[in-house]
């Protein structure tokens, strides 16, 4: 069931509203941002030149490096004295990106997770504990905001703090959770050295994102969980969690909220659209958003998207789950590699744990990838329990099943990527966890 009626417009009453909306949020950006404005003269542009969505293509995009550019303030389109809320981004590539809303923003930004709760099936009488990081992390409040709005109760205890999450399960009755899949899978290792069944608690549903992910690690949570997970996407430029959802009864791509965030893909390294269905980087237009609205944002994702109507009821376009990013793509020996991919195959093998780390080398003028993943103790102890002793894991190498386990990864891994690499299995819990977004690659080339 649909939060509200803007998710089950038919196609040409969407085209209707967007535009004019498009139109505002051109004349607003215009008149109100500086940036925009001396975009606008460099290209001839006038906001009247926008007469229908096709003459989208006509605006300048904007980058995360605009955002830094212009650092704190200076693509905000409303006063300094209409802004409510602050969020940034960490910075750790650079200067940080400063986020700011107005009441109407928190408004819009509230009606979204509405609905991403509504579509993940969770709603009043329900207790939501959230675990996305409360702060200047836009995850925490967006995940706070929608569930009040859907009239859900609010366990706020951010991220972290493992044992005490796994206590408040149980003595709250948690029936739902808001995470970053990675932690979910720390906080079940957690949970069962404490013993605990996570089956027999009251959880039903969890709503993930923050980071890529794949198909088999929502698999591995909900078996290990006893739930049903949806994927949520956002990001902070854009307004934060919420821009798009996953709807529980079919889980078939996420749902645009396209009424406040207008979707295109585009050919990364062209600019050019892509027509439907082709993979590319995703960009977005905010066409109700005051604060600081941003005209055709790149964000880098890599997706594709689908107009044809979800069983479900809703007619939002579905955007396909994110693969990666245009940027965090590794090149190797000419070849495109995704983390995400590898991560699909380890999930599917039994004996490793979904914990692990792509190393990139170089050795002399060539780069290589080398992948640790951890054992599970109970392959451990079937491969090497007259052997191991303590942390001496090297000793298996000579062990035929260890073998024939990293014959078999590196083997599904090259028919993936189609480039060969190294595996170096490890002992249970040696690879660092992460109770934020999971690092996944350290990339050891010369810079």
């Amino acid at each position: 069931m649909a939060w509200n009626k803007e998710e089950t417009l038919h196609r040409s009453e969407m085209q209707a509203l967007q535009l004019a909306r498009l139109q505002d949020t051109v004349a607003y950006v215009y008149t109100h941002n500086s940036h925009y404005h001396r975009q606008f003269e460099k290209l001839g542009l006038k906001p009247e030149d926008i007469r229908s969505l096709a003459d989208l293509k006509l605006l300048p995009f904007t980058t995360k490096q605009d955002l830094r550019d212009h650092y704190p303030f200076d693509l905000f389109s409303a006063p300094r004295d209409e802004i409510v809320e602050y969020h940034a981004t960490s910075g750790t590539t650079g200067k940080p990106i400063a986020v700011g809303y107005t009441r109407k923003d928190l408004d819009v930004w509230s009606e979204a997770m509405g609905r991403t709760f509504t579509g993940g099936g969770i709603g009043k009488g329900d207790v939501v504990q959230n675990i996305f990081g409360y702060g200047l992390f836009t995850g925490g409040l967006g995940a706070h905001y929608g569930a009040i709005r859907v009239g859900a109760g609010v366990v706020p205890i951010s991220g972290g703090n493992s044992n005490k999450q796994i206590m408040l399960m149980e003595d709250f009755g948690t029936t739902a959770l808001t995470s970053t899949p990675s932690f979910l899978m720390h906080l079940h290792e957690v949970g069962e050295e404490m013993g605990i069944n996570f089956k027999q608690l009251k959880l039903k549903r969890a709503l993930c994102g923050a980071e890529p992910w794949s198909e088999s690690m929502r698999e591995s949570i909900q078996e290990k969980y006893g739930i049903s997970v949806c994927d949520i996407y956002g990001l902070s430029e854009i307004t934060g969690p919420g821009v798009a959802f996953e709807c529980h009864e079919e889980r078939n791509g996420l749902h645009i909220n396209e009424d406040f965030f207008y979707p295109e893909i585009i050919d990364p390294q062209s600019g050019e659209i892509l027509p439907e269905g082709e993979e590319g980087e995703l960009v977005f237009t905010t066409i109700l958003k005051f604060g600081q609205p941003l005209l055709r944002y790149r964000t880098r994702d890599l997706s594709r998207l689908n107009y044809a109507p979800c069983s479900c009821g809703r007619t939002l376009v579905r955007m396909a789950r994110v693969t990666g990013r245009s940027d965090d793509m590794l090149i190797i020996r000419g070849v495109n590699v995704f983390p995400s991919q590898i991560e699909a195959v380890i999930l599917k093998r039994e004996g490793v744990s979904p914990h692990y780390m792509v190393i990139v080398e170089r050795k002399g003028t060539l780069d290589s990838l080398r992948v640790k993943v951890e054992v599970t103790e109970e392959f451990m102890i079937k491969a090497a329990a007259d052997i191991l002793k303590g942390d001496e894991f090297d000793i298996l190498e000579d062990v035929t099943a260890v073998r024939r386990k990293k014959k078999n990864l590196q083997q599904d891994i090259k028919d993936i990527i189609g480039i060969s690499v190294d595996i170096d299995l490890v002992p249970p819990g040696s690879i660092a966890r992460s109770e934020g977004k999971a690092k996944r690659v350290e990339d050891r080339r010369p810079k």
